[in-house]
């Protein structure tokens, strides 16, 4: 029989206990949850200042090879981390749920010891017990009946035996570090359900068009039930309003929610900070863009002409088309537009400056009559899911009210009565001055009064 044949069963399951024992203890070690709380708060800074969410081109254009932003980030280096998506990685994720693993071990080995304590009677029964308290002293006088009402009054609560007594008050303050942990708990749960199950999708909508949400950019591997199917969202319409010099002062979008038979479910008017929420998605008002513009010429059906966005380079914006003023498309002009306040610029087929018109006027060019009807904006929405907010929001609810229940006091006082000679003393874990006041005017009361 071998020394490993020997092993029974019960030294395994010692082993194990001792491992799990020593894991917690590194897991609930306060310095292993700082390091973490700073590690996430980096990266969390990383994903502010690194634009989320963004093309490829993007990345390549503003992090390039050479030269290397801080001689090391470029957008292999991004991609590869996962940084253009920082709080749907792996490895974010599983830094939350380390930390709330620290929290969780912290708060069962901690703080609940801690306040099982506080809740613990505790009565001096010998006079030396009174000599390792910071604030004690002795009077010549009987006052165990007296103190008592002296005490309630100020809020303690009064425990007696025999010749003893305990008061305490304050024991919120042993239960607001443990709100605070569970608050911590619930946001990181919350954040972690929200990258699992939420999703993140652009679309760019022409006024009266109809849609249901394709363009996903984001989603996590549990979104799919977020997706809305059997409802989309139709644009009534989409309308910019101006300022008196011509800058945009806010752009707008009537939008109604239909089901999949274009019965109407909801509606409401969107701007920027004022978004629509159904179901959990919510649609913000982030862009805009000219669509098409609606042309006749002669007198043909009025045509619907797409319009682009033309390079400026950063000059500002300009959309741009060609429209055919023959029907073999030998000849045509150019249009620009630069908002959808209405004024158009028409080019001739040789590229000159021929006139500038409005929605509702003609022209006569290239021997035909050409009428502009309308300009067609498109609304720039970006739809979002996060199921995770509601935990997220009742979490840090809950944090500013375990933060405030913490700065509580739990202060304690002891009294013997022995014979003619009283021993009074007492401690607090906070606001030591007031303490003493406190305990100062009990004593001098009792004085006044015995």
């Amino acid at each position: 029989m071998t020394a490993s044949d020997s092993s029974t069963p019960t030294d395994f399951l010692s082993l194990w206990r001792q491992a799990f024992r020593y894991l917690v203890k590194i897991i609930s070690d306060l310095r292993l949850a700082i390091i973490l709380l700073l590690i996430i708060a980096l990266f969390s800074i990383s994903g502010t200042v690194i634009e989320q969410a963004e093309t490829l081109p993007f990345y390549q254009k503003n992090y390039p090879e050479s030269p290397a932003l801080f001689g090391f980030l470029t957008w292999k280096v991004i991609l590869l981390v996962g940084l253009n998506h920082v709080y749907s990685t792996w490895w974010f994720l599983s830094l939350l749920v380390l930390l709330g693993s620290s929290l969780t071990a912290c708060t069962f080995n901690r703080q609940f010891p801690a306040l099982k304590a506080a809740r613990r009677w505790a009565f001096y029964q010998q006079p030396r017990q009174f000599e390792k308290l910071a604030l004690s002293t002795q009077l010549d006088i009987n006052t165990l009946s007296s103190i008592a009402p002296l005490l309630e009054k100020r809020g303690y609560k009064i425990f007696q035996e025999n010749n003893s007594l305990y008061a305490r008050k304050g024991i919120i303050g042993k239960i607001g570090p443990i709100i605070v942990h569970a608050s911590m708990l619930m946001i990181l749960g919350g954040s972690i359900w929200g990258a699992l199950t939420g999703f993140l999708a652009q679309e760019m909508i022409p006024s009266g068009a109809a849609f249901q949400v394709k363009n996903i950019i984001e989603a996590g591997p549990l979104s799919t039930a977020q997706i809305p199917t059997d409802w989309g969202i139709k644009v009534n319409r989409f309308w910019i309003d101006y300022t008196p010099n011509g800058n945009i002062d806010q752009f707008y979008s009537d939008l109604s929610v239909i089901n999949n038979q274009g019965q109407e479910l909801d509606r409401k008017t969107i701007y920027v900070n004022q978004p629509l929420r159904y179901k959990g998605v919510t649609f913000y008002q982030t862009d805009w863009s000219i669509y098409a513009v609606k042309v006749q010429i002669n007198n043909s059906p009025i045509l619907q002409i797409p319009i682009a966005p033309l390079n400026t380079n950063g000059q500002g914006k300009i959309w741009g088309t060609w429209i055919p003023t023959k029907p073999d498309l030998s000849e045509g002009v150019s249009l620009l537009a630069k908002d959808l306040q209405g004024t158009m610029i028409v080019y001739d087929n040789k590229g000159n400056l021929y006139s500038a018109i409005r929605p509702g006027m003609a022209v006569e060019i290239n021997g035909v009559r050409l009428k502009i009807h309308e300009l067609i904006g498109s609304t720039g929405l970006q739809i979002k899911a996060d199921p995770g907010i509601p935990f997220v929001y009742t979490g840090f609810a809950l944090l500013m009210a375990g933060v405030i229940m913490s700065y509580v006091s739990h202060s304690q006082i002891w009294v013997l009565q022995e014979g003619d000679r009283c021993y009074l003393g007492g401690k607090t874990n906070r606001a030591q001055v007031s303490f003493e006041r406190e305990l100062l005017a009990i004593l001098d009361h009792l004085l006044k009064t015995c």
